[in-house]
């Protein structure tokens, strides 16, 4: 599993232009589900997103949550971070997960993140989405098993 965590002061996504979810401040999380993850480690992650501690405390410091700031969370499946240019130009994705395995782990991180009461919008799985953000610091970190 990747997930590419952006601290955001807002984000929204959208398919064939119209707006399906959208956020003031938290986070916005790219997903990306690679062969042999497993619900586990969804549940990991769920846990390590809610607790990140990657908002200003008044000191300007590094040091508050998602819950802490009463943040919101847009979740989008992003299967390309597992796109391989090790070889040639054009990716191959044979690292990434086949799409019903991945939509059930995409779909249990989310419940597993509303399940600890965070706010979360999330993308359309499978679809072609545009993410519109306002990387706030910037912020920017690489969560992987």
């Amino acid at each position: 599993m990747r997930i590419v965590v952006q601290r955001v002061s807002e984000a929204r996504v959208s398919v064939d232009g119209a707006v399906i979810a959208q956020i003031g401040p938290g986070m916005c999380l790219l997903f990306g589900v690679r062969v042999g993850d497993e619900e586990s480690h969804a549940k990991l992650f769920a846990d390590k997103i809610k607790n990140l501690r990657i908002f200003d405390d008044a000191q300007g410091k590094l040091n508050l949550s998602i819950t802490d700031i009463g943040g919101e969370i847009l979740v989008v499946s992003q299967f390309t971070l597992y796109g391989n240019v090790r070889k040639g130009n054009r990716p191959s994705f044979i690292a990434a997960a086949e799409p019903n395995r991945a939509n059930t782990i995409y779909e249990h991180f989310v419940s597993r993140l509303r399940a600890a009461g965070l706010r979360v919008g999330t993308g359309c799985f499978g679809a072609r989405m545009k993410v519109h953000l306002v990387n706030d610091g910037p912020v920017t970190l690489i969560l992987e098993s």
